[in-house]
């Protein structure tokens, strides 16, 4: 679609409607690949298969919640193929020409976390590496800079700057990237499962890590009841769900560049499922087999690695999951800021310069590493910002517009979708009020009990979708009501 006189505040060629859509299953199937297969994906699941107490209780929660998954990102993907539009621009049609600038600054933000996040866990892969070298282990013990060793921050700042160079050729060089970092953290994966299988000498889901353990490493997850317990199930299946609160909004990012919507459906059905599934089950087989063979609980795979009698495989294990982890950042904490930021200054900043900006963020943030506590507790915490933005997208776009748009408005000052000023009155009442029960109240007071957090994200989406729909059906039935 070519969009006719847009005005110059809302437009540029990066959040213009997609021309060109080369991208195909496989593509669709490697965003998830390079979205999942990382340091962080591996972390959380190894994480989620102690809270589950049990190997069919992990298959269990995990597959309820990658259906889940499945589910949602369909709902935003086709809206993305139907509209060939990025999240930002998407969201204009529910907080109106300007006001779609905060939920996409929140997302931005959201996203320079996680880009911080990430990097941090692809360099520690590298220090895992370095400090098999006495005079490397005796730097990395003895000098210290920015509340990190000098070798982690060395590590950090060179994987930080490797990021960069992916981004500099556009969308086009992104998907060809993520179509190799995908399948190859996928095999590496498989290589770190065969050989520690063989080192414990026995492929057997009954390896249990004793119960006293299992508490232990559980205590501080966050996570409501005993490892195995029904309110454990239910919140590692809410935990994981959570974990992609970020990409349920800008997925449409990706998916305006599918072929159609069949493209999208079977790429989204082995990447995320399919493929979920079968990512989770090689984490909790690593994490037993890890178990039995050194005799700890080790939930990072470079720490595995690490342990590793050859330095070749090491070697090789520290450079695939520092790639994969680079996928996930460029996918997930790279395109959307450079979207987002681009948004709110689209004379000004380029889907580079946006994208620029979010890795500057991420550096800065660096030597306070928000991002180390828990899994479970990180992963809530950032998800519930985004669950109220999440449902009054959804409502509007399913409910209330049954799924048309006018995308030539969305691209005008003074059309449709300027509401108030440019600003949508309703959504940002929704929103607040929603944010309020998913993020405000569970981490700043003691008013709501304690297990609220872990299902911040649902009661986000669920409570600033319904009070938007209450809001609109009330405004349109004022308005018939004064033409009558």
């Amino acid at each position: 679609m070519t969009i006719s006189n847009p005005s110059p505040s809302l437009y540029n060629e990066d959040l213009a409607p997609a021309q060109e859509r080369k991208w195909g299953a496989f593509s669709i199937f490697n965003v998830w690949t390079s979205d999942v297969h990382s340091l962080w994906g591996y972390y959380l699941a190894a994480s989620l298969f102690l809270l589950c107490g049990s190997f069919i209780n992990f298959v269990i929660a995990i597959g309820i919640g990658s259906l889940v998954i499945f589910f949602l990102m369909s709902l935003v993907g086709n809206a993305g193929v139907k509209t060939g539009v990025p999240f930002p621009v998407l969201a204009r049609a529910s907080f109106g020409t300007f006001g779609a600038n905060a939920p996409a600054l929140v997302r931005a933000v959201v996203a320079c976390f996680w880009y911080g996040a990430q990097t941090a866990a692809a360099s520690g892969a590298i220090v895992a590496l370095l400090i098999r070298n006495e005079s490397m282990l005796a730097f990395h013990q003895n000098s210290h800079m920015l509340s990190h060793s000098t070798l982690e921050v060395i590590c950090f700042v060179v994987v930080w700057a490797l990021q960069l160079l992916i981004i500099q050729r556009g969308m086009e060089t992104v998907r060809k990237f993520q179509d190799m970092a995908g399948p190859a953290v996928w095999v590496m994966m498989l290589v770190l499962a065969v050989y520690l299988v063989i080192k414990a000498g026995t492929f057997s889901f009954g390896a249990e890590i004793p119960r006293d353990v299992l508490l232990e490493k559980t205590k501080d997850a966050g996570i409501p009841g005993e490892p195995g317990s029904f309110p454990a199930l239910a919140a590692v299946a809410a935990t994981w769900i959570t974990y992609f609160a970020a990409l349920y909004l800008n997925f449409c990012d990706f998916s305006r560049y599918a072929k159609d919507t069949k493209t999208l459906r079977k790429g989204n059905l082995w990447g995320l499922p399919i493929n979920l599934i079968a990512f989770c089950l090689v984490a909790g087989v690593t994490t037993t087999a890890a178990f039995t063979v050194y005799g700890e609980v080790l939930l990072h795979p470079e720490a595995i690695s690490a342990k590793f009698d050859s330095w070749f495989l090491a070697l090789l294990a520290a450079l695939t999951f520092a790639v994969a982890t680079l996928g996930i950042n460029v996918v997930a904490n790279f395109v959307s800021p450079a979207f987002d930021f681009s948004n709110v200054f689209p004379r000004q900043i380029s889907f580079k310069r946006g994208g620029y900006i979010a890795a500057l963020i991420a550096l800065v943030l660096y030597p306070f590493a928000p991002w180390e506590t828990g899994a479970a507790h990180f992963v809530n915490f950032i998800g519930s910002t985004m669950g109220p933005i999440f449902g009054i997208m959804m409502v509007d776009y399913y409910l209330i517009r049954k799924g048309e748009l006018n995308v030539a408005a969305l691209y005008q000052e003074n059309g449709e979708f300027r509401f108030q000023n440019g600003w949508h009155t309703n959504a940002f009442i929704a929103f607040v009020i929603g944010a309020l029960f998913s993020s405000i109240l569970p981490t700043f007071t003691s008013i709501l009990p304690d297990w609220w957090a872990t299902y911040g994200w649902f009661f986000g989406v669920g409570i600033g979708g319904v009070v938007y729909y209450v809001l609109r059906m009330s405004a349109r039935g004022s308005a018939v009501g004064a033409t009558s």
